[in-house]
C-alpha cells in the first residue's frame, strides 16, 4: 500500500492535507514550540552535557546523558520542521527523562532546504550516526544499542535510517541501529513533490523513488506513531506505512501534530514506553 495516488489529487487538497499547523491554533502552535525551546534549555544545564560536537564538516550535534566510565545506550532524535525549520537547539526536551532511565541522548543539526538537497539532508543524518558509532567508546555511548526517532519531517528521515544498504558506505554494520520510532512521518513522497513542500524540496522524481520509505523494506525493529489530531493527509501516511511494514501504530489519543513528542519528557506515556522496550 503506497500514497502515490494522491499525486493526481487537486494541489489545493494535497495542500490543505499536508498543512500540519492547521490541526492546532496559531496561539497553540506558538506555546508548544516555545515548550520545545524552554525545556530544550533545561535539559542543557545537566551535567555533562556535550554541545556542537562535529560529526562532519561544518555540522554538529550535541550529547547528553552519556558516561565515559559506563557506556550508555542512546537515542539519536532527529528534528522535524518540514526539512526547512527548528534545530537541535529546540530539540533535546527528552534528554532528562532518557538520563533519569541510564539513556543517552544525541541531536544532531542538518541542512536546512533548501540550502540542501533531501538527499544531502538524509545523507548528513546517516552520518551524524556513524560519528556517534565510530566514536562511541570515548563518547561514554554503546554502540550496540543506538535507536533512531525523529518528529515530522524527522519521521521521515527516522525511517531512511532504518533501512538496509546504506551502512556499508559509512563503515557501519548491518545492524549499527537497533529499533526506529518515527512519530508522525511522511513516508510516500509522491504527494509531498505535488504540493507546497515541493517549493523548497525540489524532489526529483529518482529521489521520490529513493526516499520514500514506504518503498523500501526497514532492516530494522520500527514503530511508527502518530498524534490522534493530525491532518488527513499525515494520518494518512502513518496507517499505509504501518501497513506496508507490517509494523504496529501507535496512536496517541488527545494529542497533536507538534506536543505528541513531547510525550517522550515523561517515562509513563505510550510513547516513552515504546521506545525504552527497544533497549
Amino acid at each position: 500500500m503506497t500514497l502515490a495516488g494522491e499525486a493526481g489529487w487537486p494541489r489545493a487538497t494535497l495542500d490543505a492535507d499536508y498543512t500540519a499547523r492547521d490541526c492546532v491554533t496559531a496561539a497553540e502552535f506558538a506555546r508548544i514550540i516555545g515548550d520545545y525551546s524552554r525545556l530544550t534549555d533545561a535539559a542543557r544545564s545537566m551535567a555533562g552535557v556535550q554541545l556542537d560536537l562535529s560529526y562532519g564538516e561544518g555540522l554538529t550535534l550535541d550529547l547528553y546523558g552519556a558516561a565515559p566510565d559506563r557506556p550508555r545506550p542512546v537515542f539519536v532524535f532527529l528534528h522535524g520542521g518540514y526539512w526547512r525549520a527548528l534545530s537541535k537547539g529546540a530539540s533535546g526536551f527528552m534528554a532528562p527523562m532518557l538520563a533519569a532511565q541510564g539513556i543517552a541522548c544525541a541531536v544532531p543539526d542538518y541542512t536546512l532546504a533548501p540550502a540542501a538537497s533531501l538527499t544531502e539532508i538524509t545523507r548528513q543524518c546517516r552520518a551524524a550516526v556513524a560519528s556517534l558509532w565510530r566514536n562511541a567508546p570515548a563518547l561514554g555511548i554503546d554502540r550496540s544499542r543506538i535507536v533512531v526517532g525523529g518528529s515530522s519531517a524527522g519521521g521521515h528521515l527516522a525511517a531512511m535510517l532504518a533501512l538496509g544498504g546504506w551502512q556499508a558506505g559509512f563503515g557501519l554494520p548491518p545492524d549499527a541501529i537497533r529499533a526506529a520510532l518515527p512519530v508522525s512521518g511522511l513516508y510516500d513522497l509522491a504527494p509531498i513533490a505535488a504540493c507546497h513542500p515541493q517549493d523548497w524540496l525540489h524532489l526529483t522524481r529518482a529521489e521520490v523513488a529513493a526516499l520514500s520509505p514506504i518503498r523500501h523494506p526497514p532492516e530494522t525493529r520500527i514503530v511508527p506513531a502518530c498524534a490522534s489530531t493530525e491532518t488527513p493527509g499525515f494520518h494518512r501516511q502513518s496507517e499505509a506505512y504501518a501497513h506496508a511494514t507490517r509494523a504496529p501504530l501507535l496512536t496517541i489519543a488527545g494529542r497533536n501534530h507538534f506536543d505528541v513528542i513531547l510525550d517522550l519528557t515523561d517515562p509513563d506515556t505510550v510513547l516513552s514506553r515504546t521506545l525504552l522496550s527497544f533497549y
